[in-house]
């Protein structure tokens, strides 16, 4: 995560917790039904308090974040590890889905974050990354505040999303467009 945008999260873990909406289920399950075998771990990188992962009904979901503040704020029933996103701190080939949900345009290095997506999922895993699309008018505005923040925030279209997974390595297709727009990679190979 760009130190202009670290701050932030641990300054305000509590209120971002308290005051964000609930992650919506359906892009997400929808995203993670491409995978080409069964989801039993997933990862939320970069995921805060844990809201994406929290709305999937999986036996394992980990969050991995920088922001101690808002590890401090995942539920127990969720795993918590404090890492960085494009060095994370989990097994090659050890989670069978990866979610980046409202969070790689925080992240700095956004190519080694997609190549670390790639290497801790198995053969078939899948990646769903949810986004501000910077082509819509509500993205564009949602751009500028956060630069008026002081975040160093990179924002994406939907297509330069996919086009970014596909250099990883991924097979790659965005499955919603507009302001929330989804980008699903799924990692080649068989179960």
């Amino acid at each position: 995560m760009a130190s202009g945008d670290l701050w932030f999260f641990e300054r305000f873990a509590r209120p971002y917790e308290l005051l964000s909406p609930v992650a919506e289920a359906r892009p997400l399950q929808a995203g993670l039904a491409h995978a080409r075998r069964p989801v039993e771990r997933v990862v939320d990188v970069a995921g805060g308090t844990g809201r994406a992962v929290r709305a999937l009904d999986v036996p394992e979901r980990v969050v991995v974040d920088a922001a101690a503040g808002m590890l401090r704020e995942v539920p127990p029933e969720v795993g918590a590890v404090r890492g960085d996103a494009s060095r994370l701190p989990v097994r090659d080939e050890s989670a069978d889905a990866v979610l980046i949900v409202d969070a790689l345009h925080h992240l700095p290095r956004a190519r080694n974050v997609l190549a670390e997506a790639y290497r801790v999922l198995r053969p078939g895993g899948v990646l769903v990354v949810r986004e501000f699309d910077r082509r819509t008018l509500r993205g564009r505005l949602v751009e500028r505040v956060e630069h008026l923040v002081g975040f160093e925030s990179t924002f994406y279209s939907a297509n330069s999303l996919a086009t970014g997974l596909a250099e990883a390595g991924f097979s790659a297709r965005v499955t919603d467009h507009g302001f929330d727009c989804t980008v699903v990679g799924v990692k080649p190979g068989s179960p």
